[in-house]
């Protein structure tokens, strides 16, 4: 298995040389060159079988010669093995044929744990055996700052920074980046939005001097290896409801595109996917692509739903890649246009085959809230506030005749603010992160420029 840029002016890479490197040197994200499919038979089984069984199957095309067989078993066993349900991923029923899929049953209380956990093994297997050192940068808007941080806290051969907006994340989500004691992880508020942070990264990305004197590495969800962990839910769960033999259709809460775009990959593989919705909060930049055709950033907007205060959505470019037949200069065009104008157009060919998988729409602050009341209310569940926006958006978008899933993508006591003022209840933090408030905090409030943060990464990583 090989791994090609949307951009296609980088060499192609393996699957290790691909899970390394992160961002390709031209700018663009990594893609598998095909896609592999999986047999009815092998989808039927993870009706019954265990979530470590259903990964391996998954991603064991992907990965090539990377592992040996019985090295990823392990490494897909140790990622795993400190989440709270015995199912990883369960599936629970809050109306008809709507279901919920819950994602937040990991160390961190939310989806980024299930490819963060495997990618830690992962990075760790891989460097020992090449004996190399690493500097992890992360852009977050919430919950993959927490994820990495947890995955990677400790290790010898790996430093940690992650960048995210000050001021712009629950204190919750803060407390876990700031509040690991291992001197290999940093928290780094930055003085900006999400999107200034992930800017930022890429251009860390493009400076090729800074690049290799530090030997930087990504975790965010332009690493290909994030994309394909988050595939695997999307089968277990559809096969829990009659896959391959009954289609099934998701709602995704989603800002940077990761989390969907997983499950459009699992639809190449044959997962019978009706429908994939996008469901996006006020920052509605991906609903609006979807209805008018163009591509056009504004302020973002902060919200209730943090984890989708997004302007510049990632992950967006591999579903481009692929509208545009993978021409990769095409892509590289439009990337142009978004950087120095904030827009560009998407043309009538593209957005037909985007409009042909995907649906999409938005939710005001009040509709968010009022959805944690109705589903508390009614299916007697708690939701964060994500989860809320997900639900709202899947409800005008339900067949009755196929099976709704709204992916669950964070544990409501990470928000608690919102769910108390919706429904009066403050969720309370699992036992095992009791005493979160009570833990001292370590964090360095950075500018919001390049130079100041290469700066401090540099200071960090020569500690």
């Amino acid at each position: 298995m090989r791994y090609v840029s949307t951009r296609g002016q980088a060499p192609a890479l393996s699957f290790e040389e691909t899970m390394l490197t992160g961002l390709a040197r031209d700018g663009g994200l990594y893609v598998p060159e095909s896609v592999p499919t999986l047999s009815e038979d092998a989808i039927r089984r993870m009706a019954w079988g265990s979530y470590e069984d259903a990964a391996f199957e998954v991603m064991w095309p992907f990965v090539g010669d990377t592992f040996t067989e019985d090295e990823f078993r392990e490494l897909i066993a140790n990622a795993y093995d400190g989440f709270g349900h015995v199912s990883r991923a369960p599936l629970k029923q809050v109306g008809d044929g709507q279901w919920l899929l819950e994602l937040f049953h990991g160390p961190t209380l939310a989806f980024k744990d299930f490819a963060m956990q495997l990618i830690g093994q992962m990075f760790q297997h891989v460097l020992a055996r090449r004996g190399d050192r690493i500097t992890i940068v992360g852009a977050t808007s919430g919950d993959t700052g927490s994820a990495a941080i947890e995955a990677f806290r400790g290790l010898d051969n790996v430093d940690v920074c992650i960048l995210y907006p000050h001021g712009r994340v629950s204190e919750v989500q803060r407390r876990q980046m700031t509040t690991p004691v291992e001197s290999n992880v940093h928290a780094l508020a930055v003085d900006g939005t999400f999107d200034d942070c992930q800017r930022h990264l890429k251009d860390m990305f493009a400076d090729d001097t800074f690049r290799d004197e530090v030997g930087l590495a990504a975790v965010n969800s332009i690493n290909w290896a994030r994309v394909l962990a988050q595939v695997v839910y999307y089968f277990t769960s559809a096969a829990s409801l009659g896959a391959p033999k009954r289609k099934v259709s998701y709602t995704v809460p989603t800002g940077n595109f990761g989390d969907i775009y997983a499950g459009e990959i699992a639809r190449r593989m044959g997962l019978p996917i009706d429908r994939l919705v996008i469901a996006t909060n006020q920052n509605d930049i991906l609903d609006r692509a979807l209805r008018e055709a163009e591509y056009r950033t504004g302020d973002v907007k902060p919200s209730i739903s943090p984890s989708m205060d997004i302007q510049v959505s990632s992950n967006f470019e591999r579903l481009l890649f692929d509208a545009y037949d993978r021409d990769g200069g095409a892509v590289a065009q439009i990337m142009d246009e978004l950087r120095s104008g904030g827009r560009f157009k998407i043309s009538q060919g593209a957005i037909d085959a985007i409009r042909e998988g995907f649906a999409s729409g938005s939710v005001s602050e009040a509709e968010t809230l009022e959805r944690i009341a109705v589903t508390q209310t009614e299916a007697q569940e708690l939701v964060c506030p994500h989860t809320a926006v997900g639900l709202e958006v899947a409800a005008d978008h339900h067949d009755i005749r196929v099976p709704m899933i709204t992916l669950a993508t964070a544990h409501p006591a990470k928000f608690p603010d919102a769910v108390e003022k919706a429904t009066g209840i403050r969720p309370p933090l699992p036992k095992r992160m009791a005493d979160l408030y009570d833990r001292s905090e370590r964090v360095t409030q950075v500018a919001n420029d390049l130079s100041a943060l290469e700066e401090v990464i540099q200071e960090k990583r020569a500690k």
